[in-house]
């Protein structure tokens, strides 16, 4: 790479649920553009995030866990996670160190053998398993496919990152930059406004309704009073979860409410005024037309 030659290009990170994608590309980018949580398949579109230096441009694409699909919503997200690996230039393997080879992933790897571009295969979480227990994960994984790279990391500690940066810089074209240096993502300030509000309901509510929570930002245009006005409404498939949002007088929805808050005016660098309602649509991960209207359109992926 050349003083000369400014690289670029698009690298898909794909992988089961809960293996560390969102964490790798927030690492990677020093800022959150995808929400985290334990929780599996946290992650329901493709995020871009662009990282950018001197010399080259990656952007990252962060898809959503590959998974066997139950209803509508995951079927989307399945799409959502194998178009990215459409015309990109590199394709991220994430798997954990902490988690022997699964069947899903060996149906993403056998489904990978026809892709020509560099495959990298990342063992994530490291820091959590004994050295001795890598080789062994490793040869594995070499058996079935002769990997590009193969990168042991620890997303949340940093470690191997920017040696994994560096070897994926490498193999880049020589190409334009695509987005301003100081851009770290293509996602208007709506979504990720509802992605935060989607966050904080993960970390605060119990295991049987995340996967069952839309957020839709309905209005932040308005000032009053110097605050930003931020309108979101949450959606959930039951009664019983709506109260659970609610929680006792309104307890639940109030903390969500304030560390959502917190954390959007640190995004967006202002005061705001947050208003959050919470509303029943049954069955929506399979509705089809209340899928389209939150973004995900299994047709738009075609």
């Amino acid at each position: 790479m050349t003083k000369e030659e400014f690289h670029s290009g698009f690298v898909a990170v794909l992988g089961v649920p809960n293996v560390g994608k969102s964490t790798l590309v927030n690492r990677i980018l020093q800022t959150e553009i995808s929400i985290i949580s334990p929780k599996a398949q946290t992650t329901r579109n493709k995020i871009q995030g662009i990282y950018t230096d001197q010399e080259q441009q990656i952007i990252f694409l962060d898809t959503p866990g590959l998974h066997r699909p139950h209803n509508n919503l995951d079927q989307y997200m399945d799409q959502a996670a194998w178009s990215a690996v459409q015309d990109v230039d590199a394709i991220l393997l994430l798997v954990s160190a902490t988690q022997a080879l699964t069947e899903d992933t060996r149906t993403i790897i056998t489904k990978l053998a026809d892709i020509s571009v560099p495959i990298f295969l990342v063992i994530n979480k490291i820091d959590l398993v004994h050295p001795d227990a890598l080789l062994p994960l490793i040869d594995q994984y070499q058996q079935l496919h002769h990997f590009q790279e193969i990168f042991p990391i620890s997303a949340t500690q940093g470690n191997n990152v920017a040696e994994l940066l560096t070897a994926v810089g490498q193999i880049l074209p020589v190409g334009p930059k695509y987005y301003p240096e100081d851009q770290i993502s293509d996602h208007p300030e709506y979504f990720v406004v509802s992605e935060i509000i989607r966050e904080k309901i993960l970390e605060l509510t119990r295991q049987e309704v995340p996967h069952a929570v839309a957020v839709v930002v309905e209005d932040m245009q308005q000032r009053l009073q110097g605050k930003l006005q931020v309108q979101a409404t949450i959606y959930v498939e039951r009664a019983s979860q709506k109260q659970i949002i609610i929680g006792s007088k309104g307890s639940m929805l109030k903390n969500i409410g304030i560390r959502a808050r917190k954390k959007i005016e640190l995004l967006l660098g202002e005061r705001i005024n947050l208003q959050l309602w919470v509303k029943v649509q049954k069955n929506w991960r399979n509705d089809p037309l209340f899928l389209a209207r939150m973004g995900y359109a299994v047709k738009d992926l075609k």
